[in-house]
């Protein structure tokens, strides 16, 4: 159970993955004014703006950031500033013990997909797949911004807003914790010494279209069918994917009508200005039945 973040509370904010560009400081700026203009103050981590390797800071400098960020008891979440690539190198310098004693709000989206997965899977601490701090002003809506608001302040556990619409690929019912977020770093951790558990999971995904074609696509899933990862979930939540083929054909073709679990569809996750915030680790129900396919069913908010 975490706090509601309030007014004067400290955001922290990291860098796990690429390094931050000349080009994203006015954006990250925009993200900073409208932070504080919520009455929040910001803090980054002190490695977060470093470029040690040419392509980012090292993974010590970002792990010291990361376990920084939670034992430092004066912040109250932490946002991964933006994504790219590489989180998933700090994972051999995270302080479990640390993190599972000090749990707060972690929050991104793309390639923090890693690193909010590997701290459910090591802790049990819930994370949250939703906006970079980033985000909160690049795209058009404050839709991304809104949601954060409404999970980690008002404490509201509602998945996205009221017109979003959820279609049906496979009609079902089932319950289960929330694993998932990019299918690529999803894929990643199908196996392996930091995989992750997808026994009796709702997996929800989603993939950037311009990183990854159609059958680049086919090849995460297969390499996730090839893990038993689809022998072993409950349940499917389809987010967004802008390619030339719905990902949502891409999964059927590779599940060959050999699983019976609900796959539902919805585009206010993922590479797109519609950011609801979702509990890694959380518990949640589809029910294909409802107009609104799936909710959270527990509440982790105080």
């Amino acid at each position: 159970m975490f706090q509601k973040i309030k007014k004067g509370d400290i955001i922290g904010v990291i860098a796990p993955s690429s390094k931050i560009d000349e080009d994203d400081l006015e954006v990250i700026n925009n993200s900073v004014l409208l932070m504080e203009s919520t009455g929040l103050k910001v803090k980054f981590a002190k490695n977060a703006f470093k470029n040690t390797l040419g392509y980012g800071a090292t993974p010590k400098e970002k792990a010291e950031d990361i376990n920084e960020m939670f034992a430092d008891k004066e912040v109250k979440m932490i946002f991964c500033v933006s994504g790219g690539f590489n989180s998933n190198t700090v994972f051999d310098y995270l302080d479990y013990e640390l993190i599972n004693n000090n749990p707060k709000p972690i929050c991104g989206f793309s390639d923090s997909t890693s690193l909010e997965n590997v701290i459910y899977s090591k802790t049990g601490v819930i994370t949250f797949n939703g906006p970079t701090f980033k985000s909160l002003t690049s795209w058009a809506t404050p839709y991304a911004y809104e949601e954060v608001v409404k999970r980690f302040m008002e404490g509201n556990m509602e998945l996205g807003k009221e017109e979003d619409k959820y279609i049906t690929i496979q009609e079902g019912q089932a319950e289960g914790i929330l694993v998932g977020g990019n299918l690529s770093l999803v894929s990643e951790m199908a196996c392996g010494k930091y995989s992750i558990d997808f026994t009796d999971k709702i997996l929800f995904i989603e993939e950037f279209c311009l990183e990854s074609p159609p059958e680049l696509v086919s090849n995460y899933l297969y390499h996730m069918k090839q893990n038993g990862v689809f022998d072993k979930i409950k349940g499917i939540w389809v987010g967004n994917y802008d390619g030339s083929v719905a990902l949502e054909k891409i999964l059927l073709d590779v599940l060959e009508n050999k699983h019976k679990f609900p796959i539902i569809k919805s585009n206010n996750f993922g590479h797109t200005e519609k950011k609801t915030v979702i509990p890694v680790g959380g518990k949640a129900r589809i029910d294909t039945t409802k107009d609104k396919k799936i909710e959270i069913i527990e509440n982790f908010m105080d």
